[in-house]
């Protein structure tokens, strides 16, 4: 299940934000017993690169990755660590 969060984590931003890097992390295990564990939704690291970010604050930044992830924070991710940066 875990693996299959990653990859449609991966697949909304890579299509959304077409990233030069993309690295996403599960850290659900870190998690064990708090809230959303306990429904069945993990936690995640995102750090991702990309031109989009180019001239843009990081709040406007971490509203692109969260837009592009919004589903998936409603049904799969509880918790989400995100690290951006320009290539």
């Amino acid at each position: 299940m875990a693996s299959q969060r990653v990859e449609l984590i991966q697949k909304r931003l890579e299509s959304e934000l077409s990233p030069d890097s993309l690295k996403i992390v599960d850290e659900s295990h870190l998690h064990v017993g708090h809230a959303g564990s306990r429904e069945g939704k993990g936690h995640f690291k995102v750090v991702i690169s990309t031109h989009q970010f180019q001239g843009i604050s990081l709040i406007e930044r971490h509203k692109l990755v969260y837009g592009a992830l919004a589903s998936l924070m409603e049904t799969d991710i509880h918790a989400l660590s995100i690290e951006t940066h320009i290539p």
